[in-house]
């Protein structure tokens, strides 16, 4: 017949109602004849007194420890009965699936098999390194310049850190820089209105017929916030000769954000 639980016993013995001891006036830890759960699942008696759970003694398993040793006795004088006992416990069988609303684990949590989330991790519970999130933006409108002032490329992105700790990985790509005349581009990062890399004299060839490049950029940054921040690019015809064009003819420039748990 099936059954839930641990395997029954094959015969069926009475447990001792109670256990006696004789005191030495130094002796604090005695051997209970069973294991108990609290201090309040047993009776104890020294002396014809009855002792007071958690202040006189206490108890952990099946050892009972008093407070004060009880006074030496050439007989027993020490008694102690069982209101409740732990006889057994109860393990999950390994081979059937285990289902909880909640749990707390205090060690390692191994998993073997595959591991199916209703919702996200959240981010306090990843390792440093780990990608928190990532926001990507683009841009098709043309930029022209033939200044050597540097302006806005109208590439920008906003990120919100979750952490102060954590880093901005950047990653900047105008695919389509065009440059007219013997010049060369210049391309600026900004972390809202601080400069954090720079590319100068992009494309010096002094050839004007040499007249597409391509610029990317990768930056690791340390914002050191949990504001919202804005990265932008800029760009400046160095020479201020002929025009520097971005985005020329439509073509996609992009940027991506990635937040990285630091």
């Amino acid at each position: 017949m099936p059954y839930i639980g641990n395997t029954s016993a094959n015969r069926f013995v009475a447990s001792k109602a109670a256990s006696v001891f004789s005191g030495d006036g130094s002796t604090t830890a005695f051997t209970l004849d069973h294991g108990v759960g609290s201090d309040e699942d047993i009776l104890v008696s020294v002396d014809g007194v009855i002792q007071e759970p958690s202040v006189a003694y206490s108890v952990s398993g099946t050892t009972l420890t008093f407070t004060a040793a009880p006074s030496s006795n050439s007989g027993n004088n020490i008694f102690v009965y069982y209101l409740f006992r732990t006889v057994g416990t109860v393990s999950h069988p390994s081979s059937n699936a285990l289902q909880a609303t909640s749990g707390t684990f205090s060690g390692n949590l191994d998993v073997t098999g595959t591991t199916t989330l209703s919702t996200k991790l959240a981010t306090t519970n990843l390792g440093a390194g780990a990608v928190l999130q990532v926001v990507q933006t683009q841009t098709t409108t043309p930029a022209d310049s033939s200044s050597a002032t540097f302006a806005d490329t109208t590439l920008t992105a906003n990120i919100t850190p979750s952490s102060t700790s954590n880093k901005i990985l950047v990653i900047v790509d105008h695919t389509n820089v065009q440059k007219t005349g013997s010049t060369q581009a210049g391309i600026k990062l900004f972390r809202d209105s601080t400069e954090i890399r720079e590319s100068r004299y992009l494309g010096n060839t002094q050839d004007a017929s040499r007249s597409h490049i391509s610029v990317q950029i990768l930056e690791l940054d340390s914002p050191s916030t949990s504001s919202q921040i804005t990265y932008k690019t800029q760009y400046n015809n160095e020479q201020a000769s002929g025009t520097v064009s971005l985005q020329a003819g439509n073509q996609e420039s992009t940027m991506t954000l990635m937040e990285i748990s630091g």
